[in-house]
C-alpha cells in the first residue's frame, strides 16, 4: 500500500527539511505552529539535551515527523499549565519569529528534562477528521461486495478515535451516513462527485483496533497528551478530540496493545463471519512501519486474498501520504475472486487533517 521511496519524507538536509514541515503547518491552517516548528533551529543550536538530541538525530527528520513530535511537547506545555506564554504564540498575538524564537529556547532550558522524552516516539496524531475518507472507501467497497456489512479492524489505532468511526455521522458531499445525533459531525469540504450512498444493508458489525502503545481517552493525563499533538491554531481538530474523548467515555473504543504485524496476521485468521466482509484500514501511520513489517502484512494480505471469494470478499483501506509529493492518498484494495483481484485503487486525495476530500 506505500513504499519507502525517497521524496519530500526523504530530505536529509535538516534546514530544509524543517522549513518544509513549517510550510507545510501554514499551508494547512497553523501558522502558529509553523514558528514554533521554525524555532527548533535555535534549540538544535542550543547546549539543551533536546537541543543536542536533535543535533544528533539518527533518522530523517519528516519521515520521523521530528518537529512535530516536540511541537506535541512544548503544547503540553500550556495545556498542563506549566507554561502559559505560548498562548500569546497560539492566539496569534505574538507573530514575530526571533521573538518567538526566544521563548521556545527559555522553554527548552526550564524544561529541558521533561521535553526530552517527547522525541521518544512519533506523534500519535490521531485525527477523527481522516475518517471521513475511510467512510468513503468503506461506500465505494459496499458497491462491490454481496453483503455490505463490514468486520472491520485498524492498524496504528493510537487512542482509537478512529476505531469508534461506526459512531460518527458523516456528510461527504450529498451522502449522508452513520448516526444522525452523533456528537461527532465529519463534514468536510467535498470535491468532485459524492462517494456513493450506503446500499439496503450497509453497516459495521465489528470494529477493532490495535497500537503498539494505545492511549485510553478515559485517563485524563493519557487524553491531554493526545491533545498536545493537535495543532493549537486549528480549532476544529481541538474540537473533534474533545467529542472523541466524550465518545470513548461513554463506550471506550475496542483496542489492543500488539505489533501490527502480529495484529493483522491474527484478524486474517479469525474465521469469516457469515454476511460480512473483512476490511483493515489505517491512516497516516504506515511510513512509521519498519519495512519488515509493511511486507509481512502486505504478504499475508496477498496470501489470504488469493482464496477470497464473493462469500468471502477481504478489502483494505489506506490513507497514506505519498513520500515523493507528500500527497494525502486514499487508496483500496478487494480480493473477492473476481475480475481485478486485489487490484489497488486510488479514489482521492485528501487533507493532512480532513479538512476538504477530492474524490476521484
Amino acid at each position: 500500500m506505500a513504499t519507502s521511496e525517497p521524496g519530500i519524507m526523504g530530505l536529509e538536509d535538516f534546514t530544509t527539511a524543517l522549513d518544509w514541515q513549517a510550510c507545510h503547518a501554514e499551508e494547512n491552517g497553523a501558522p502558529a505552529t509553523a514558528r514554533v516548528i521554525r524555532a527548533l533551529a535555535g534549540v538544535r543550536a542550543s547546549d539543551t539535551a533536546t537541543g543536542r538530541r536533535i543535533a544528533d538525530w539518527t533518522g530523517l527528520t519528516l519521515k520521523d515527523a521530528m518537529p512535530l513530535r516536540l511541537a506535541g511537547g512544548f503544547h503540553h506545555l500550556l495545556l498542563t499549565g506549566a507554561d502559559a506564554r505560548l498562548a500569546e504564540v497560539y492566539a496569534g498575538a505574538i507573530t514575530d519569529q526571533t521573538a518567538v524564537d526566544a521563548l521556545v529556547l527559555d522553554l527548552t532550558r526550564k524544561f529541558d528534562a521533561r521535553l526530552l522524552p517527547w522525541l521518544d516516539g512519533p506523534p500519535q496524531t490521531n485525527e477523527a477528521g481522516r475518517s471521513a475518507s475511510i467512510m468513503a472507501g468503506l461506500l465505494w467497497l459496499a458497491q462491490r461486495v454481496r453483503a455490505p456489512r463490514f468486520d472491520l479492524f485498524e492498524l496504528g489505532a493510537s487512542a482509537g478515535v478512529n476505531t469508534m468511526i461506526d459512531r460518527y455521522f458523516f456528510r461527504l458531499g450529498e451522502t449522508e451516513v452513520g448516526p444522525s445525533g452523533s456528537p461527532m459531525r465529519i463534514i468536510p469540504e467535498w470535491r468532485g462527485a459524492s462517494p456513493p450512498a450506503p446500499p439496503v444493508g450497509f453497516g459495521i458489525a465489528s470494529v477493532k483496533g490495535c497500537d503498539i502503545a494505545p492511549i485510553n481517552l478515559a485517563d485524563p493525563d493519557a487524553a491531554l497528551r493526545l491533545k498536545a499533538y493537535v495543532w493549537p491554531d486549528a480549532g476544529e481538530r481541538m474540537a473533534r478530540i474533545d467529542a472523541a474523548i466524550a465518545l470513548a467515555a461513554a463506550q471506550p473504543p475496542d483496542l489492543v496493545a500488539a505489533d501490527a504485524g502480529d495484529f493483522a496476521a491474527a484478524m486474517l485468521a479469525r474465521p469469516t463471519e457469515p454476511g460480512t466482509a473483512r476490511v483493515m484500514f489505517h491512516s497516516i501511520m504506515w511510513q512509521y512501519l519498519p519495512d519488515v513489517t509493511q511486507q509481512r502484512i502486505t504478504s499475508a494480505f496477498e496470501a489470504k486474498g488469493a482464496s477470497a471469494t464473493p462469500e468471502t470478499p477481504l478489502g483494505w483501506i489506506a490513507l497514506e501520504t505519498d513520500p515523493a509529493t507528500f500527497r494525502h492518498e486514499l487508496r483500496v484494495r478487494l480480493w473477492d475472486g473476481a475480475a481485478h483481484h486485489g487490484e489497488e485503487q486510488l479514489l482521492s486525495h485528501a487533507h493532512p487533517h480532513g479538512a476538504w476530500v477530492e474524490w476521484l
